[in-house]
C-alpha cells in the first residue's frame, strides 16, 4: 500500500539542525495495522506529518527518501495534487480531537465536508452520508449528533467524529496519531475496537502511532520500534513482543508495569535519556544506555539484519563474529 524509503526530516533551528526522522524505510500492507511505538520525542508523529505532508514549515522540511503509493512518490507532487490525496487516499487522526475539529461547525457539516470535497456527493447527499458515517461509528442518535458543535460532545465521541471525517471518502491509509490520549481505558477500549473494525469491514490500512505496549499487543498486526530518529525493529506484533531483538525493545517491554509490580516489586525502567537529537554522532542513537554496548557501536552507525523471515533489527549483536569476540 505504501513504501517509504530513507525518509529524512530535519527541523531547522536556531541551534543547529534537529535531524527528527533520520533514515526510515518501513512498509504498510494492504489491509494491516501496523504500530509505530517508542518514547516521546523519537520522531514518530514527525514521520506521519512527513508521510501525508503536513509538516510545520519552518521550522520543518523534508531532507530526502521517498514514499510511494500508488505508483507516485508522494513527496514529489505539487500541492495541489497532494490537496487531492489527503482524503481520498490518506487521512489522519489526530491526538486531540478538540483542538482539530472546528469549533464553529456542526459534526455533520464537517463531514459533509470532506464528503463534498472529494466530490462523492452533493450537499443534501452528503447530510445523509454523514449521519450513516456516524451511524457507524457508534454515535447515538446520529440525527441530533450531526447538528451538535464538538464542545457538546464528549471526548470519546469527539474521537468518533474525527474517525468518521477520516473515512468519509474511504480513503486507502489512516494514519491515527496517539488517538487515544487522555480518554479513560473504557473509551480507549471502544475507540481502538473501532479501528479494527475500520480495517476488517472497509479493507482500510491504518498507521497507528502509539507508546503503549499493550495498544500494539491488542490492535497492531506489525510494530516498528522507533529510537532517536531510526527504526530500530520491525516484526510481527507477536514475535517482536515475545522474542525482541534489540536491546531497545527488550528494555521497553521490561519496563512496562506488571502486576507483581504492585506488590513491592522492582519497576523496571532504561537508564539515562533520549539523546540530544542536535549532537548525534554516526553510531548507534541508542549506545549510551545500551548494557551491550562496544566500541563499534560507538563509531557506526549498525545495518539492519532480519534475524529471522519478517522480523529485523538495526543491531551490531546479529552480525557475524559478535559473540566470538566477547
Amino acid at each position: 500500500m505504501v513504501r517509504v524509503n530513507d525518509l529524512r526530516t530535519h527541523l531547522f533551528t536556531s541551534r543547529g539542525v534537529v535531524r527528527a526522522v533520520d533514515g526510515v524505510s518501513f512498509e504498510v500492507r494492504r489491509g494491516e495495522i501496523l504500530g509505530i511505538v517508542g518514547e516521546s520525542g523519537s520522531g514518530k508523529t514527525m514521520t506521519a506529518l512527513s508521510i501525508a505532508r503536513l509538516l510545520p514549515s519552518p521550522p520543518a522540511r523534508i531532507a530526502g527518501g521517498s514514499v510511494l503509493m500508488g505508483g507516485r512518490d508522494l513527496l514529489l507532487l505539487p500541492e495541489s495534487e497532494m490537496r487531492k490525496v489527503r482524503g481520498e487516499e490518506i487521512s489522519m487522526v489526530f491526538q486531540d480531537p478538540l483542538t482539530s475539529l472546528n469549533p464553529l461547525m456542526s459534526v455533520g457539516d464537517q463531514i459533509s465536508e470532506s464528503i463534498i470535497a472529494h466530490g462523492r456527493a452533493d450537499r443534501q447527499s452528503a447530510r445523509r452520508t454523514a449521519v450513516g458515517i456516524l451511524r457507524q461509528v457508534g454515535i447515538p442518535e446520529p440525527d441530533a449528533r450531526a447538528d451538535e458543535y464538538p464542545f457538546e460532545l464528549s471526548g470519546g465521541m469527539r474521537q468518533r467524529v474525527m474517525i468518521a471525517i477520516a473515512i468519509a471518502a474511504d480513503p486507502k491509509l489512516m494514519i491515527a496519531d496517539e488517538p487515544t490520549t487522555n480518554l479513560d481505558s473504557t473509551i480507549q477500549a471502544q475507540i481502538l475496537s473501532l479501528l479494527k473494525s475500520v480495517r476488517d469491514e472497509r479493507g482500510t490500512s491504518i498507521l497507528l502511532i502509539t507508546h503503549n505496549l499493550g495498544i500494539v499487543a491488542w490492535v497492531c498486526d506489525r510494530v516498528a520500534v522507533m529510537y532517536a530518529g531510526r527504526l530500530v525493529e520491525v516484526g510481527p506484533t507477536p514475535v517482536v513482543l515475545s522474542n525482541p531483538l534489540h536491546p531497545y525493545t527488550k528494555a521497553l517491554i521490561n519496563a512496562v508495569p506488571r502486576i507483581e509490580s504492585a506488590g513491592g516489586g522492582k519497576l523496571e525502567s532504561i537508564p539515562g535519556e533520549i539523546p540530544d537529537l542536535l549532537e548525534l554522532a554516526a553510531a548507534c542513537n541508542f549506545n549510551p544506555r545500551c548494557p551491550f554496548a562496544r566500541d563499534v557501536c560507538r563509531t557506526r552507525v549498525p545495518p539492519t539484519f532480519e534475524v529471522e523471515r519478517g522480523h529485523v533489527a538495526e543491531c551490531f549483536i546479529y552480525s557475524p563474529g559478535w559473540h566470538e569476540a566477547a
